[in-house]
């Protein structure tokens, strides 16, 4: 289904020129007698029409939305290509000053220099930036996965860049609607949570559930337990609706009727929460004279506490 929705996307943009079957052909060094002309120096056409380029002349195309290449899948495809070769064409733009932008195939580019290539095949093409993005975008998304966060801000950049609405991005790239319109939700959390899903500390399921938490502080609070609790997706949408409700909204109500404190030690008291990543933080008495309490609820929040505690030395 998804090397379907991929040939769909990318004919759609190539089906844009009336030339781009012809040049399809002779890219993948089907036979043909149309020879292309004025070509750059840099590109070697051969007799049956396939055009080939050293690929230390190819650089990232700028709307690239990958950021991180995973080194054991290109080592795994350098391998296939040591032995296959190319078996498709590598898309390029001509940047204008000698070298060329890799429109789709930067993984094939990558792997074809570590393989020791010094020619490639490519198709040779012009694009808008809106384009450029799209296509990049669509044979990432469907042949090797971006993060979470590069695949949102893939998402988000085409809409913004281009006439497109959340639905019509999604039939491009062959997802359903829900599926992107989570992705660019993610772009809404904070950076340090963002930096966390890229790192694969927490997943997109944990990253949902913090977006599901309405107060911005009980969502600091919950995603100090969800890494340094480990919590299970399931553990943390159950965390964010107790946030949002049930029996931590009674609770709260309770608080209220029975002590009302001052503003300065509540807002003591929220820091503190910051800090140790807990609810369970209490000032008892005021700021002349008290205790202050902090709860934990298993030897992991323990470690997490003691470790802040030690820091501050």
């Amino acid at each position: 289904m998804a090397r379907n929705a991929l040939g769909k996307g990318l004919g759609a943009l190539l089906g844009d020129n009336p030339a781009a079957s012809e040049e399809v052909a002779i890219s993948t060094g089907a036979a043909s007698s149309v020879k292309q002309s004025n070509l750059p120096a840099a590109i070697e056409q051969k007799e049956d029409g396939s055009l080939w380029i050293d690929p230390a002349l190819l650089k990232p195309n700028p709307k690239q939305p990958r950021v991180e290449f995973n080194q054991k899948q290109l080592e795994e495809l350098c391998e296939s290509i040591k032995v296959n070769g190319i078996l498709q064409p590598i898309i390029i733009e001509d940047a204008g000053d000698g070298g060329f932008y890799i429109i789709a195939g930067e993984r094939r580019t990558r792997a074809s220099r570590m393989a020791g290539l010094t020619k490639v095949p490519v198709q040779l093409r012009k694009f808008d930036e809106q384009q450029k993005l799209e296509m990049a975008l669509i044979e990432n998304i469907q042949r090797a996965d971006l993060n979470p966060i590069e695949e949102a801000t893939a998402y988000y950049n085409l809409i913004q860049m281009s006439d497109l609405n959340q639905e019509e991005v999604a039939k491009r790239v062959g997802k359903n609607r829900s599926t992107v319109a989570n992705a660019i939700r993610l772009l809404k959390l904070p950076e340090d949570i963002q930096r966390a899903i890229v790192a694969g500390q927490i997943t997109s399921g944990h990253a949902r559930a913090l977006l599901m938490v309405k107060n911005d502080a009980d969502m600091r609070v919950m995603f100090g337990k969800i890494v340094g609790n480990g919590l299970s997706v399931r553990e943390a949408e159950a965390l964010a609706d107790e946030y949002n409700g049930g029996s931590r909204a009674a609770a709260k109500k309770v608080e209220k009727k029975a002590d009302k404190k001052d503003a300065d030690v509540l807002n003591f008291e929220q820091e503190l929460r910051n800090i140790f990543g807990t609810r369970a933080v209490n000032l008892k008495g005021d700021i002349n004279k008290g205790s202050i309490v902090i709860g934990f609820d298993s030897a992991k929040e323990f470690d997490r506490i003691y470790e802040v505690l030690m820091s501050k030395k």
